[in-house]
């Protein structure tokens, strides 16, 4: 099982409430990137790319759960 994976199954045992809290805190979290980033603070410029992805992840299964729900 990859990294991705198994972050992927954590985020499917979350509730919308729980993944709305973390949607919200990995938009910070991309937010501080890009301004230390505008700044030459930060380092490792990739977390940038990885930051942006897992707010797509968290977004996808936002979207799976609610067709869930409707189906």
């Amino acid at each position: 099982m990859t990294k991705n994976s198994k972050y992927l199954e954590g985020l499917r045992g979350k509730s919308a409430v729980e993944l709305q809290e973390e949607l919200v805190a990995a938009k910070k979290e991309l937010f501080n990137l890009r301004f230390q980033n505008a700044t030459n603070q930060l380092d490792n410029t990739s977390r940038i790319k990885d930051v942006r992805k897992n707010i797509a992840r968290i977004q996808t299964v936002i979207v799976e759960q609610s067709h869930a729900k409707e189906a």
